[in-house]
This record gives structure tokens, C-alpha cells and sequence, in this order.
């Protein structure tokens, strides 16, 4: 049976907005860690809003740059530099960049002990060759592989692409262990079910989860259903 665990992403303008979420849910044993991104660490700085959170919740704080690892190797280590001076404990990288990018900014992250975890395709439609994107469909399954071969044992995949998701795990099925972070539930349409052969599973939820008037009763009501 996949053990789920639930992220709330913390995508919103507002950083009062967004503590109001980790108030009502940090104790929610169901929550794993508070996802942060662009809107509110452009706004309000990373380390201000790391912190804030931390006056409610030691729980995992993951960096979502989206995307990063699109630069040039040698980058890579700034940024470590600044999320590890911020208190971020895992970050997301989509390495679009190449294995170069991905390799050195892999390093930098993991020398400063932030958990790495790597991405490859979007939850949303015309993102790859196949269906009229710029991505090309097997280099984007290459970069899970790469990054395995590396020593990455936790990934990004969409909730939205039931069969991209089979087929990136046959791409790590000699892995032993390895854990996906999944965007695309809720709002988006995706669903966790039918992902029974993985071991552990964090389902990250934005829109649904902010918009809700109750955030920790909708929690419980997800854990209701799953049967957890």
C-alpha cells in the first residue's frame, strides 16, 4: 500500500495568506513539508518567509525556483549558497540545462545538505515534442535516469500523466527505494489512485488546499478517502 503524504505549496502573493495555511495544518500528522516558490520569495525575500514559517512549523521547507537548473553549471553554486543561508532544507530542480547543470548543481546543494529532488516533465498539456512542445519526450525521461545515476532517489511526476508516471518509474525500477513528489491533484484533475506499486508518494497541493475555508478539515477528508 503507497504511503501518501501531503505538501501544501504555497503559491500566493499574500505571505499572511500563506501562514494561515501552515497554522491550521503544521500539526496535521498528514503533512510532510510547506512547499515555498517565486511569489512569495520575490516579494518578501526567501529568508523572511523560511523564517516565518519556522515560528509555526519545523516541518521540511521545500524551494520550488520554477524551474531551476536551467542555467550554467557554475551557478549552482550560488544558489545552494543562498538556500542554504535561507534555512531551506530540499529544493526542486527541472535540469533543462543538460547532465552538466544537473551534476554540478546537484553537488553544490548536497555539499550544504539540502535534499535534492529532480524533475523532468509538467503536469501540464503541449509541454513536450510529443504534443506540440519544445521538450523532447526521451531526454526528459533521460533526466530521471541521469539523476538516479547520480545517487537521487526522490522525483517529480505529474499526477496528471497516469502512463508518463509508469513509464518513469520502470525508467527507476532498479532503484530500491526512491520517493516521488507529485504535483497536478486537485485543481489540475490528477489523481494519486492507480499508484499503488510506489512506496511513498507526497502529494503536493496547491489551489484546493489555499482556496479552502477549512484547510485541515479538507486534510481529513482527503485522508477519509484514501483510506489512511
Amino acid at each position: 500500500m503507497v504511503e501518501r503524504r501531503v505538501i501544501p505549496a504555497l503559491d500566493v502573493l499574500e505571505l499572511e495568506h500563506a501562514l494561515n495555511v501552515v497554522r491550521a495544518v503544521a500539526d496535521v500528522p498528514l503533512v510532510y513539508g510547506f512547499k515555498i516558490g517565486f511569489p512569495l520569495s520575490l516579494r518578501f525575500g526567501l529568508p523572511r518567509v523560511v523564517d516565518q514559517i519556522r515560528q509555526h512549523s519545523e516541518k521540511p521547507i521545500i524551494y520550488d525556483h520554477q524551474k531551476a537548473a536551467t542555467d550554467i553549471p557554475d551557478t549552482g553554486k550560488l544558489f545552494a549558497e543562498a538556500l542554504n543561508m535561507a534555512g531551506v532544507n530540499e529544493a526542486i530542480l527541472f535540469p533543462q540545462a543538460g547532465p552538466a547543470t544537473l551534476r554540478a548543481w546537484l553537488e553544490a546543494l548536497v555539499e550544504h545538505g539540502i535534499k535534492v529532488i529532480v524533475g523532468g516533465i509538467m503536469t501540464h498539456a503541449n509541454y513536450l515534442v510529443s504534443e506540440g512542445g519544445y521538450l523532447d519526450d526521451n531526454h526528459m525521461l533521460a533526466v530521471y535516469r541521469h539523476a538516479a545515476d547520480m545517487g537521487v532517489r526522490a522525483f517529480v511526476v505529474p499526477l496528471t500523466r497516469p502512463q508518463t508516471v509508469q513509464r518513469i518509474a520502470e525508467t527507476l525500477s532498479e532503484l530500491t527505494y526512491c520517493e516521488f513528489y507529485s504535483p497536478g491533484f486537485g485543481t489540475q484533475g490528477g489523481s494519486s489512485s492507480g499508484l499503488e506499486f510506489l512506496s511513498r508518494l507526497y502529494i503536493i497541493i496547491g489551489r484546493s488546499l489555499l482556496s479552502a475555508d477549512d484547510p485541515a478539515g479538507f486534510l481529513t477528508a482527503l485522508k477519509q478517502k484514501w483510506g489512511e
